[in-house]
């Protein structure tokens, strides 16, 4: 396999957004008949480039409503770009929106099924996790009980455990870097050192730039859609706060 595992070309996401709604159908026909629209278009990615090889890891800075999430979910395959190119090699980690799969009313071991299924791995399989993922996350006593009685943090928990219990080609991290109390943060710390170890292509959003220091190789500063500084990571984390 090509050690280029994320490669995005001039990637563009455009969401057109209803703006002044007609209150009936006759202003509807009226408004079209005047050409005036009701559409906003919204540029949240504008022609992106990047590429990330295996053993690498991207950094991605920028201030909230910029469009890192987006662009997370795009090289996610959550959603399609308007334009431009994505490619995408191997298997996807999404580690995007922890727990978003998962039923209140189902106990905890049904949702680890559940959710590795999400994440496009065999039932069989997760199946057979259950318990190794339970114990890893300190949830064994909790495991058999409906999540709807888990906290919020015996939530990330289960989460975390199940989505870095695989190891990926492509890992994609959105603010996790602490998940739990003081002694689990340690515990997941020292997981995600081990894909950041390893050959997977992470790509990494988050505002912890100490963290993005330590652990990237290059990073990418988003502004409003738009790449305004990429590469040496001390560079772009500079530019950023000087911006």
């Amino acid at each position: 396999m090509t050690s280029n595992l994320v490669e995005l070309t001039d990637a563009s996401v455009t969401y057109k957004i209803r703006h002044g709604a007609s209150n009936s159908l006759k202003e509807t026909f009226i408004r079209k008949f005047r050409g005036e629209t009701l559409d906003v278009e919204v540029n949240a990615l504008r022609k992106v480039s990047i590429s990330v090889n295996a053993g690498e890891t991207l950094a991605i800075v920028g201030r909230n409503g910029a469009g890192k999430s987006t662009l997370l979910k795009l090289i996610a395959r959550i959603l399609p770009p308007t334009s431009g190119r994505v490619i995408v090699r191997g298997d996807v980690a999404p580690m995007l929106e922890l727990g978003a799969g998962f039923n209140p009313e189902l106990t905890g071991r049904e949702n680890v099924v559940l959710y590795g299924t999400l994440l496009g791995r065999e039932m069989q399989f997760m199946e057979s996790r259950v318990d190794q993922i339970s114990e890893w996350a300190d949830l064994t006593d909790a495991i058999d009980l409906p999540i709807r009685t888990y906290s919020s943090g015996m939530l990330s928990k289960l989460a975390f455990s199940v989505a870095t219990d695989v190891k990926s080609e492509v890992v994609l991290i959105d603010e996790i870097l602490s998940i739990g109390d003081a002694k689990f943060q340690e515990k997941s710390k020292e997981r995600m050192l081990e894909f950041f170890r390893g050959d997977s292509a992470i790509i990494l959003v988050s505002h912890d730039l100490t963290a993005i220091r330590e652990l990237a190789t290059s990073a990418i500063w988003i502004d409003k859609g738009q790449v305004k500084e990429s590469g040496d990571v001390d560079r772009v984390v500079s530019a950023y706060l000087n911006g």
